[in-house]
């Protein structure tokens, strides 16, 4: 019998802070969590080096009147703040389903989480560790898809893993559309002249440069992480 082995060996999981919420209006859904790590350890048990970065827009949304009329960089300040607190509440999570996690920031915070250094971040990789990277790029006006862009291909991850509430990129919303249908594959190209809106410009961009595809994929469709590190057809491809 020939057990199946795993599509990639090596991926970044980008996972949006609404993502967190739950059924929330803001914050952090404790079972919501639970379940995405009980993923993410099934994953790592095929043997898949795992890398996480975090949004932080379930914490800012919760500050969101407050900073009306902000500066946008002191804005974007707090919104890498945010991601240190996900990232932290998913490494402690992860840590109590048995995985070894590690944070790294963009920002210095030392007493709280190591820095970012990329041959680190490598070792840890390969010791079997999932690596969270937290605060973005370190600055602001980038987004954290444009920090998930950038991570998976310092590390050479092979897919960028877009995890959404939507099982995939449709023609139209499925939501209002009942006709839309669900893309298998997309060229980057397809993609931005049909304005379909998977990743911030700048994100798309990297990727589409350094040739590092994208897979957009529900995160609370349960297993639909594991098939598509699997290489089955789940959510939308989107390649060089």
């Amino acid at each position: 019998m020939t057990i199946a082995k795993p599509a990639h060996k090596r991926i970044l999981l980008k996972l949006s802070g609404e993502a967190l919420m739950g059924d929330d209006q803001f914050g952090i859904n404790r079972a919501t969590i639970v379940r995405m790590v009980d993923e993410i350890a099934e994953v790592t048990r095929l043997g898949v080096q795992v890398a996480v970065v975090s949004g932080g827009g379930n914490i800012v949304r919760g500050v969101a009147g407050g900073a009306v009329g902000m500066d946008r960089a002191t804005a974007d300040y707090m919104g890498m703040l945010a991601t240190v607190m996900n990232s932290l509440a998913l490494a402690d999570t992860m840590e109590k389903a048995g995985l070894t996690a590690r944070v790294m920031s963009a920002i210095a915070i030392e007493q709280v989480v190591e820095p970012y250094v990329r041959p680190k971040a490598l070792q840890y990789l390969e010791e079997g560790k999932v690596v969270i990277f937290a605060a973005g790029t370190g600055n602001p006006f980038f987004t954290t898809d444009t920090a998930a862009a950038l991570r998976g291909a310092e590390i050479g991850a092979e897919l960028v893993l877009k995890a959404t509430k939507v099982d995939g990129v449709y023609s139209a919303d499925p939501k209002i559309d009942p006709a839309a249908t669900r893309y298998s594959k997309l060229s980057f190209d397809e993609a931005i002249s049909k304005n379909l809106g998977i990743m911030d410009a700048t994100a798309f961009a990297l990727c589409r440069d350094q040739k590092l595809p994208v897979k957009v994929f529900s995160i609370f469709k349960h297993g639909a992480f594991k098939r598509v590190v699997m290489g089955e057809d789940e959510g939308t491809l989107v390649y060089a």
